[in-house]
């Protein structure tokens, strides 16, 4: 048999978010077929041999890895080379199935939180996900992780592909990973599978008192049931039910059901079993018209269930879809949105418990920070000055905000929430992974707690915590809705992340080189578009960005300095940043991507910017690749 291997890993893109690529044999995107061929069979288990190697280095002397996926069809196969590899190996491998992202990197976690506490979890070096989550079905790809409960960071990745790379270089790699996949002991495989049930109950278990100590910020059972009585009885006065189309996705065997009706919220869904994929996976735009659908339905019948959300296919993040009552009609909410509801929400319950406090000049008595990737709205920091507490940008990607999230403790700052805002993705301290029970809960206490914490001395809830900080007391009334809520958030128009608009295929491999060119073009159309942009917007000025990893670079004399990173090109109204332009090749997608945002409520200025953007790319691709 031809397995063609350098061929098929040309087609895939390995970096921080996983290895992925269309493992689906027949090489169809959308494919539904659970087949994969011979040389993905030998990459995945190559992936398992050389992640192995590394965890020998990283974690010497614990030998387990977890081992789980989400709901498409090639999963299985990939798990199955997977498997087979790490057991040849030597390795103990516990397999959880059909498994939210978040739901094993929560076992992960506590796997290392509590290893000297509990046995099981003692030998636990790492894991492995099967997943290319927002992409197509015919995809798949490729997750890896230590015990810290998110993916591996920049620098541990380097060092994975670095082994990886070296490893495929051999000239009989593919004599060396067949002989692999045929020496794990029959009997070890059908152990790994037996207990897979045991393992997921497991899981689960783990992940619920996970998410029980995110939303409620305590690890202690008596004081988070305490936080969560306040739910309740705030959900009791004011009633509220969650629709849920999982469209398939690992979802569907999770905690959503159980943990949502719980703290006292209606729950109902949709395309709950697992691998039923009906639709696109990517949550945003048209995929959530079913899931807007099915609210409506549900509204008609009880006028309380009035949000909805849809996972994507590893369950990760979860974009909304609300009852608008000002349009009395269910309304998508945009990524950016979402993202944008959450902070407000956890930074506001952070000052309700007094995890944020201010002395008498206002000022934060913990320095307090978020941390958000680079093409986040604006609406993100006029949330945060309201709140006093600072932005920090990094690159798109989990890992690196999750990162920045981890060097600003360092430095002393009280980091709650980070996250993607231009993806909808929400992570809440300690989760190290973007999650939707955390976005929902952050809208949970918004809509329960709307009064005092008991001994605070104030008499304020969350929402009315917001409105008086953010300076919108007149917006403020006791039978607020998730509505007025939304409309109180700051006015932006943000380009989708997955609109056309943002998509483009460009020829120039050197990012570096399209941004040098690209450079030449701005300057250029600044000069001539200045004076109009000044009369039509009030912008005054710009300032170039560059976003690496985990660092933000501003005022860059050379765009290409950026490379295949973020640049972001911010404009400024005197000295207030009101709009960016921002351009990065997608390092999980054979895409490069662009977007907008722009202050106001309509999308005059975000169009102009866009259309714009896609002149001065195209036009630099054009230049850079003859």
């Amino acid at each position: 048999m031809d397995i063609k291997i350098d061929e098929t890993l040309s087609r895939m893109i390995l970096s921080g978010a996983g290895w992925r690529g269309v493992f689906a044999e027949n090489g169809e995107h959308e494919s539904p077929s659970p087949e994969i061929s011979a040389a993905h069979r030998v990459i995945s288990a190559l992936a398992g041999r050389v992640f192995s190697d590394f965890l020998s280095e990283m974690a010497p002397g614990k030998n387990a890895v977890i081992v789980g996926r989400d709901s498409r069809p090639t999963g299985k196969a990939i798990v199955d080379a997977v498997i087979r590899a790490l057991l040849a190996e030597g390795r103990e491998v516990l397999y959880t199935g059909i498994t939210a992202g978040p739901e094993l990197m929560a076992f992960a976690s506590r796997a290392g939180a509590d290893a000297d506490r509990d046995k099981t979890f003692a030998s636990i070096a790492g894991f492995i996900y099967i997943s290319a989550s927002h992409n197509p079905i015919g995809h798949n790809g490729i997750k890896f992780g230590l015990t810290d409960g998110g993916m591996l960071q920049s620098d541990e990745m380097k060092k994975l592909l670095a082994g990886f790379r070296g490893m495929i270089s051999s000239p009989d790699i593919i004599k060396q990973a067949q002989e692999l996949l045929e020496k794990a002991p029959p009997e070890k495989i059908a152990a790994v599978y037996a207990a897979e049930k045991d393992l997921k109950s497991a899981a689960l278990d783990v992940y619920r008192a996970f998410s029980a100590e995110v939303i409620s910020g305590s690890r202690d059972k008596t004081k988070s049931e305490a936080f969560f009585d306040v739910i309740r009885k705030g959900l009791q006065k004011w009633p509220l039910g969650i629709a849920a189309d999982f469209n398939g996705s690992a979802r569907t065997t999770s905690l959503d059901r159980d943990f949502l009706t719980s703290l006292g919220a209606g729950f109902y869904g949709l395309n709950d079993k697992p691998g039923e994929i009906v639709h696109r996976i990517v949550p945003e735009g048209e995929s959530l018209n079913t899931c807007r659908d099915f609210l409506e339905e549900l509204h008609r019948k009880d006028p309380a269930i009035i949000l909805g959300y849809m996972p994507d296919c590893d369950g990760d993040r979860g974009n909304l879809v609300f009852f608008d009552e000002s349009e009395k009609r269910v309304r998508i909410l945009e990524a950016q949105e979402v993202f944008a509801l959450a902070c407000m929400a956890e930074l506001a319950s952070m000052v309700w418990t007094g995890e944020l406090s201010y002395d008498k000049e206002g000022k934060p008595l913990v320095p307090t920070a978020i941390a958000v990737n680079d093409p986040t709205s604006l609406r993100i920091d006029h949330i945060a000055r309201a709140f006093k507490v600072k932005v920090y940008r990094a690159e798109v990607g989990e890992a690196n905000v999750v990162g920045l999230g981890v060097k600003l403790r360092e430095q002393g700052y009280q980091v709650k929430i980070v996250g993607e805002g231009s993806a909808g993705g929400t992570i809440v301290h300690p989760s190290m992974v973007r999650d939707p029970i955390d976005t929902l809960g952050a809208i949970l206490k918004l809509l329960a707690i709307r009064e005092a914490r008991e001994g605070s001395g104030d008499s304020k809830g969350i929402f009315e915590i917001w409105c008086s900080l953010s300076k919108q007391e007149h917006l403020y009334k006791k039978d607020f809705t998730l509505t007025d809520a939304i409309a109180s958030l700051p006015a932006f128009v943000s380009t989708g992340a997955y609109t056309d608009d943002a998509l483009l295929k460009v020829k120039t491999t050197d990012q570096g080189l399209l941004k040098d060119n690209y450079q030449k073009i701005f300057l250029g159309d600044w000069e001539e578009k200045k004076t109009i942009l000044k009369e039509q917007f009030g912008i005054t000025g710009w300032e170039a960005i560059a976003s690496n990893g985990t660092e933000e670079k501003r005022g860059i004399s050379r765009f290409g300095e950026a490379g295949s990173g973020g640049l972001k090109i911010e404009f400024y109204r005197q000295d207030i940043p009101i709009a960016w332009l921002s351009m990065r090749g997608s390092a999980t997608e054979p895409v490069f991507r662009i977007m907008a945002d722009a202050e106001g409520p309509d999308d005059q200025l975000e169009r102009t910017l866009i259309k714009w953007q896609q002149k001065m790319v195209m036009e630099a691709d054009g230049t850079a690749a003859v």
